[in-house]
This record gives structure tokens, C-alpha cells and sequence, in this order.
């Protein structure tokens, strides 16, 4: 579900113009977020909690270069939901693991974004760096290679 359509719901349930509501709902957003800015934590009961904490700084690998470069420490926002959120998602039907969209990369010659599957496939390489690593979500391809840190599964 997209922003959209949480807009259209809203405003057919509430008889209210589609702008109106639009603007209601991103008020309600902006203020998320600058109460996690401000004060670090917003909790609404019922739904959830959202907190800002800080990741620690940790040593990565450079899949490329296989070289260990540092990632400093960084803020993240995790969400912890509430009771009844809990409650609802256990008692739905199991749902099927979506998968994961296609990487998008820029060219390096042209500056065009392009999407990992149409990038020349690699050659299999007997190179240490084409094994996978403990805790990344796959082995390295030319998709990996964009200037961006891996990141580990979960997290």
C-alpha cells in the first residue's frame, strides 16, 4: 500500500477532499519524524514504538577489493510494534516471501541509472571474493560493486 492510497482510504472513510487529507496525513509524518529528531522516541500505544539508537562502528569488506574498510557509527530508526499490531500479524494467513527488486546501479562511463540485470553478467571467478561472507546476503556481483557498503543480513 502506498501513501496514496492510505490517502484515498482515509478521505472516503472520513468524507473529506482527497487534498485535505493528503495534507493531514503528511502532517502526521513530519511530526514522526520530528519528534524522533527532537526527542529520540515516539511511542503510539496500540501501533508501536519508534526509537532512534546508534549503530555501532564496525569493519566491512570492500567486495571488489575484498580490502576491510571502517564504517563509523551511524544513527538508525527501528520500530518495535505493539500488542495489538502483534496479535493481528500472528493471527493473518502465512504470506509468501516477496522477492527482493532488482539493484540499481549508475554506469560508471555514462552516469545512467541501470538495473542490475542489465549489467554484463560476470565471469565465475576462483577468487576469494566471489564466496560468499559470513553475513552478507550474497556473494559479490558486478551490482555490488557500486560505491556503497554492504550491508549485513538483518540489520
Amino acid at each position: 500500500m502506498t501513501k496514496k492510497e492510505i490517502v484515498k482510504q482515509i478521505a472516503e472513510r472520513a468524507n473529506l477532499p482527497q487534498l485535505k487529507t493528503k495534507q493531514i496525513v503528511q502532517w502526521t509524518f513530519d511530526a514522526i519524524i520530528e519528534t524522533l529528531v527532537t526527542e529520540k522516541r515516539i511511542e503510539l500505544r496500540n501501533f508501536g514504538v519508534f526509537e532512534v539508537k546508534q549503530r555501532k562502528a564496525r569493519k566491512a569488506r570492500n567486495p571488489r577489493t575484498d580490502e576491510q574498510v571502517f564504517v563509523g557509527p551511524k544513527n538508525v530508526v527501528v520500530f518495535q510494534p505493539g500488542k495489538e499490531m502483534e496479535l493481528r500479524v500472528r493471527q493473518m494467513p502465512l504470506v509468501e516471501n516477496r522477492p527482493r527488486k532488482a539493484r540499481r546501479t549508475r554506469s560508471a562511463s555514462t552516469g545512467a541509472t541501470i538495473s542490475a540485470a542489465e549489467l554484463p553478467a560476470s565471469e565465475p571467478s576462483e577468487s576469494p571474493s566471489a564466496t560468499p561472507r559470513l553475513g552478507m546476503t550474497s556473494a559479490p556481483t558486478a551490482a555490488s560493486s557500486s560505491p556503497t557498503t554492504p550491508q549485513p543480513v538483518g540489520g
